[in-house]
């Protein structure tokens, strides 16, 4: 029996305006570099274009969802690429705008871009979000944090389109944050976001705003193909110390590796495979399970078929 191309599984799409691909290589869109390809693609223009795709994936099909994709920095795309339809929010979704103590960003705009505006503004609550390397989308999703900060700290509210085209406003208290987690509807796709910050010197968020990069250059593999903190801490531990106690600090699998800098990221040193960075993954929870006991879970989004 003949396989059923991605094309015939869809829609035959109308009015749309923005970038519609089939069978697309989406490996270079993560950090990781590795995994196959997505049966449908799309870049929309703008929400209104991102509302109709999915009104009329929803009148096709009611139980189609898609993955919305970033930058691409904690996620893990399997090696038999993406039965699911994938949304990359470009350009038209990165806008950031200040209006008093309120800033407002599209769900595509980087968080450190983020972080900067709010420090041009005076603005304090945003330092964290220079040691993030995603997009405010994936903050909220699944409410990112570091050093000491979270986007529910500064969170007021998200717009977002839901699967059958309709934009709707949620409230924080909406999404149940807690730690790297939110409760989105289901199928909804976050397309801006409010914060509130709190006026302050700009000159002293920018000095804390530097220790932040600092500690972050002098302590995290930046220059390599990684996907970030890995694994979520534990409550009463750190991720990071649970891994090197038991000893995988540079532990290898084909072409991954635990990186020797900070071992809760993974790397791909050149010709990792999704399956090779994902089962080294799983040494190291096996690893960390026997040594003390912990289960990590991952923090690192991993999706899509395994090698077909």
């Amino acid at each position: 029996m003949m396989a059923v191309s991605a094309v015939t599984q869809y829609p035959a799409f109308e009015g749309l305006r923005g970038k519609l691909a089939y069978e697309a290589s989406v490996r270079k869109y993560t950090w990781f570099r590795v995994g196959g390809p997505a049966d449908i693609l799309f870049k929309p223009a703008d929400p209104e274009d991102l509302a109709s795709f999915l009104s009329q994936l929803y009148a096709h099909d009611r139980g189609l969802r898609v993955l919305p994709l970033g930058v691409g920095s904690n996620i893990l795309i399997r090696d038999g690429g993406l039965a699911q339809p994938v949304v990359q929010l470009g350009k038209a979704f990165s806008g950031i705008e200040v209006a008093g103590d309120i800033i407002t960003a599209g769900a595509g705009a980087l968080d450190f871009a983020v972080s900067d505006a709010a420090t041009e503004a005076g603005l304090a609550g945003f330092e964290f979000l220079r040691g993030i390397p995603g997009t405010i989308g994936g903050a909220v999703a699944m409410n990112g944090g570091a050093y000491g900060g979270e986007l529910s700290d500064v969170l007021l509210d998200v717009d977002v389109v839901h699967p059958d085209g309709s934009i709707a406003r949620l409230s924080k208290a909406d999404l149940q944050m807690a730690y790297r987690k939110a409760t989105l509807p289901d199928g909804a796709i976050v397309i801006s976001a409010r914060m509130c910050g709190v006026p302050d010197d700009p000159k002293a968020i920018k000095t804390r705003v530097e220790d932040i990069v600092s500690e972050r250059e002098g302590s995290q593999p930046l220059r390599t193909r990684t996907g970030g903190s890995t694994f979520k801490n534990p409550e009463g531990h750190k991720a990071w110390a649970l891994i090197d106690a038991a000893g995988c600090r540079g532990l290898k699998r084909g072409g991954a590796q635990v990186s020797e800098k900070h071992c809760n990221f993974l790397i791909n040193t050149g010709d990792a495979t999704a399956a090779d960075l994902e089962g080294l993954g799983e040494d190291v929870r096996a690893k960390v399970l026997t040594h003390s006991g912990v289960t990590l879970e991952w923090e690192i989004k991993r999706v899509g078929r395994a090698a077909l």
